[in-house]
């Protein structure tokens, strides 16, 4: 991939119906070996400027998965682009946190759009 994301990055996918939201909750590992956990939104949006108006006022979003883990290989499938950064709060962590304590620590090789059926 040729961007460098972190976790608080909120990332921006195009498809027919729009623009939806991601967000990069954490990075494990390095390499091949990393896993990203990414937060998805629910909602569309007809422009990037409508989605960076949506991103202004977080608390009105609505979640649409809470916790997807990828594969690095899968997360380059992904296409999305950066938007902007904001500190992950503690509530948008819980999801990954459960994750991470689980002894079933799934982690998927399909990209986030497949994983949410979008496409």
């Amino acid at each position: 991939m040729a961007q460098t994301f972190v976790p608080g990055d909120d990332l921006i996918f195009q498809v027919e119906s729009g623009y939806g939201l991601l967000r990069v909750l954490a990075v494990d590992g390095q390499g091949p070996d990393t896993v990203w956990h990414l937060l998805a939104y629910e909602d569309f949006y007809p422009s990037v400027e409508a989605a960076e108006e949506a991103l202004a006022k977080p608390e009105s979003l609505t979640v649409r998965k809470a916790h997807l883990a990828l594969t690095d290989r899968a997360f380059e499938r992904t296409p999305a682009a950066l938007l902007g950064n904001r500190p992950v709060n503690d509530q948008e962590l819980l999801p990954y946190r459960q994750w991470f304590e689980s002894e079933e620590r799934d982690v998927s090789d399909r990209s986030a759009l497949l994983m949410l059926g979008i496409r």
